[in-house]
């Protein structure tokens, strides 16, 4: 005769360490969310019988019991790019100071699939949301202004903006690349980006791009946002009648594409060509040769950012937009020519 399989064991609830320790629900709660509050032989009973049944509070129990869910979202558009993975490096790191857990999503540019990401961690608790970029749709405002949760965008700077904005100014930073080249004497520059439908910070250093008194003079292309996007740009400029002394890329990905597919067409960076990204990827520093870059500070985005929704979350004080300054980083990838 087959014996019967015991029966698995069952995770020991708030109820079971109550009976074990012989107090009341409410007291073991206390112990778990008010440990100083409580008597000392009666916070030692219940400690004893939470190790002996090995309890492991669940954190909806503890969301009913203190209201308090504890976790924040992040959506941002991918995680297959460095600058996101600083930034959520330093977000999770810094938020884990005040207390706070993250959950990440990914919207993949796509501002309806970020309304209803936005939605779903609304509906599981979160208490507050990062989001990327200063364009969203109406349906994600209209739940931010119906929930009333504290909400950052980050990776843009703007003191117009009715959300706190903490970011740095991708127009500035774009300016700050070409008048590097500029002043490095490159007269003929082309210009290279990411698409723009779907991406407001790039068009936001386009349009900084086209205040300066040379904007006229540039060539722009537009391709995907990546390597093989940059190393198609490469061969469309490689076959132009006239090619650039200079070429500008408005983030390191496509720049480290333009810089394989002009290698691949014979072209020297910088003997013939002078090469300039935006980002300060990893990846830009240990190129053949190192790319010369704007540095986004996404470290320190992500650090400001914690800070500011914990306190917002804690105090529930609004807090104000907050400027960070990209700085440029010379590199070998761009020379001076000779004007004379």
């Amino acid at each position: 005769m087959t014996q019967k399989a015991p029966e698995p064991k069952k995770r020991a609830n708030l109820r079971d360490v109550a009976k074990a320790a012989g107090v009341s629900v409410a007291t073991v709660s206390r112990v778990l969310n008010e440990p100083g509050v409580v008597k000392k032989d009666t916070l030692e009973k219940v400690q004893t019988a939470i190790a002996r049944l090995k309890f492991v509070p669940s954190a909806a129990a503890r969301a009913i019991n203190s209201g308090r869910t504890r976790f924040v979202g992040a959506l941002v558009p991918t995680l297959d790019n460095a600058i996101f993975a600083r930034f959520l490096a330093a977000l999770e790191r810094t938020l884990s100071q005040h207390d706070l857990s993250l959950v990440v999503a990914t919207t993949d540019s796509d501002l309806e699939i970020e309304a209803e990401k936005a939605k779903s961690l609304v509906d599981i608790g979160a208490e507050g949301l990062i989001i990327t970029g200063a364009a969203h749709s109406a349906a994600l405002h209209d739940l931010i202004e119906r929930t009333m949760l504290p909400t950052i965008i980050t990776s843009f700077y703007d003191t117009e903006n009715p959300l706190p904005t903490i970011g740095y100014d991708n127009a500035g930073a774009a300016q700050l690349a070409l008048q590097h080249l500029i002043d490095l004497g490159h007269q003929r520059i082309s210009v290279v980006h990411g698409p723009t439908h779907d991406n407001d910070r790039t068009r936001a250093r386009l349009s900084g791009l086209r205040a300066l008194p040379m904007a006229s003079e540039l060539t722009t292309f537009e391709t995907d946002f990546s390597h093989q996007g940059g190393a198609d740009a490469a061969r469309q400029i490689c076959a132009l009648p006239q090619k650039p002394d200079a070429i500008l890329c408005l983030s390191d990905v496509v720049a480290l594409g333009v810089l394989f597919g002009l290698q691949a067409e014979g072209v020297s960076v910088p003997g013939d060509v002078s090469l300039v990204g935006i980002d300060d990827l990893p990846s830009s520093a240990v190129a053949v040769p190192p790319i010369t870059t704007v540095h986004l500070p996404v470290t320190q985005m992500g650090e400001r950012s914690a800070v500011a929704l914990a306190d917002w979350i804690a105090e529930q004080k609004k807090p104000g937009p907050e400027r960070l300054e990209a700085r440029l980083v010379e590199r070998q990838s761009a020379i001076r020519r000779n004007t004379g």
